[in-house]
């Protein structure tokens, strides 16, 4: 008799359920979508997401142009997950200095690496570290508000820009040199950015692509807004576009659109808009190899290349021995995004800047996702897709066989490290000072650009 209810409170014990506690490092698109998926599949766990600065969002804050506010309505979304009761964002945690990932496996069940990629490919050409050749990635930056890049030296003062890469970070980059101050006050443009541009002498802004039309990066949605902006003309340049009519029956849908709307537009330039203050000039087959100046950029030679292979949208671009002069008071490189490799015991691809992964598992429960795994392709919606792909291996795999102390412990080691942390009721406190701020000069919000100020705020 004693033996049979000793056996059954053992049973009773060992069978009483566990709460699977997951990690998710970065609080932007692919760690809020991951983050949404393994709630909905696993009712039970407890899921905290980690970020280095105290707000969150990533690259929906950070990323996304200002004139763009439909595209932020996806931060409702984030908001509702944020909401949940087993969700819990914990912000201004630098991983892998204020706490190591070998410290996160120990205390989650599963880690998640979702926090993308924030540094930029450099072009390795002469010239480079010139005065006002800027990164692109950074100037987006200054203008969204990231706190790292609110302090860019960049000088608005001249009459042409070059934009390397025509991808839709060069386009955002483009149409916000291009729009009219008046357009973009109502935003929530940075009010360092804002000032600035205000005062910006920039007129002409180059479009450069290593290949031709038909391999364009940008979407058909990026390129109706720039050659339709106010007071700007698009040239185009007519040799760009030799035989691109007699591939159009050929090609798929998307592209075909796209690049009917470039003939449209080139056929249309000479007539229209002719006496407009600003110029969009995209050109072609063109590699930067060196940019030319005494302390700033003034000039940036250009090979000029032919295109080989068979496949017509991913033909390579080859140089040439013929050169070509483009004249330059600014240049900004947008040439893609690489992950940096935040902690030691992360598997990691130096050459092409991204987590070492396969179909997003890095090690047993250790899991990536967004750019840090697949790198920088795509728009939200791919990174979405990807983000639940993820989480459905996690939900599908997850075998949790004993207790972990999850943010118990972590926070432990946090307060040791005397390191401010701000969970989300804390964010809200500087989301609402941000919207305040802005009802005041009739934008959205002001973002606040000073991690010190923001920890002020959330400390309140």
């Amino acid at each position: 008799m004693r033996s049979n209810l000793l056996h059954n409170c053992v049973r009773h014990f060992t069978s009483e359920k566990i709460t699977p506690q997951i990690c998710v490092i970065g609080a932007g698109p692919a760690g809020f979508y991951a983050t949404q998926h393994l709630i909905k599949t696993l009712k039970d766990a407890r899921v905290d997401i980690l970020d280095r600065l105290p707000v969150p969002f990533g690259l929906v804050r950070f990323g996304v142009a200002p004139d763009h506010p439909e595209v932020k309505n996806v931060i409702h979304t984030f908001h509702k997950t944020a909401q949940n009761p087993n969700v819990n964002f914990f912000g201004n945690i630098d991983v892998g200095k204020d706490v190591t990932i070998k410290q996160l496996r120990d205390a989650y069940h599963v880690i998640i690496l979702a926090y993308g990629a924030e540094q930029d490919r450099e072009l390795h050409i002469p010239g480079e570290n010139l005065n006002n050749v800027i990164s692109g990635r950074r100037f987006v930056g200054w203008y969204n508000g990231l706190p790292v890049d609110k302090d860019l030296n960049i000088d608005l003062d001249v009459d042409e820009a070059v934009i390397c890469g025509q991808g839709n970070v060069a386009m955002d980059i483009a149409r916000i040199l291009l729009t009219p101050i008046d357009k973009l006050k109502n935003t929530d443009i940075t009010a360092h950015a804002l000032e600035q541009l205000s005062h910006s002498k920039v007129r002409k802004v180059w479009l450069i692509g290593r290949r031709g039309p038909l391999q364009a990066a940008f979407t058909i949605k990026e390129l109706r807004e720039l050659i339709k902006l106010e007071n700007c003309s698009t040239q185009w340049r007519s040799a760009d576009f030799y035989g691109a009519r007699d591939h159009l029956p050929k090609l798929a849908r998307p592209r075909k659109r796209l690049t009917e709307l470039m003939l449209k537009s080139l056929d249309e330039t000479p007539a229209t808009k002719s006496n407009s203050k600003n110029v969009l000039a995209p050109i072609f087959f063109r590699g930067p190899v060196e940019f030319q100046g005494t302390n700033a950029v003034e000039n940036l030679k250009l090979c000029i290349n032919e295109l080989s292979g068979d496949n017509t949208t991913g033909l390579i671009a080859r140089s040439t021995n013929s050169f070509e002069d483009i004249k330059c008071g600014l240049a900004l490189r947008c040439i893609g995004y690489k992950s940096v490799q935040v902690d030691p015991d992360i598997l990691f691809d130096s050459k092409n800047g991204r987590v070492l992964a396969q179909h997003g598992k890095v090690a047993e429960n250790f899991y990536a996702t967004g750019w840090v795994a697949t790198g920088p392709v795509g728009v939200i919606l791919s990174t979405m897709t990807n983000a639940f792909e993820v989480a459905n291996r996690i939900c599908t795999e997850l075998k949790v066989e004993e207790r972990k102390p999850g943010w118990t412990e972590v926070s432990s080691v946090l307060t040791r490290n005397k390191v401010q942390i701000v969970t989300y009721e804390d964010w809200e406190k500087i989301d609402q000072v941000e919207q305040q701020r802005g009802k005041i000069v009739g934008k959205p919000r002001e973002k606040i650009v000073d991690v010190t100020e923001m920890l002020h705020i959330a400390s309140k």
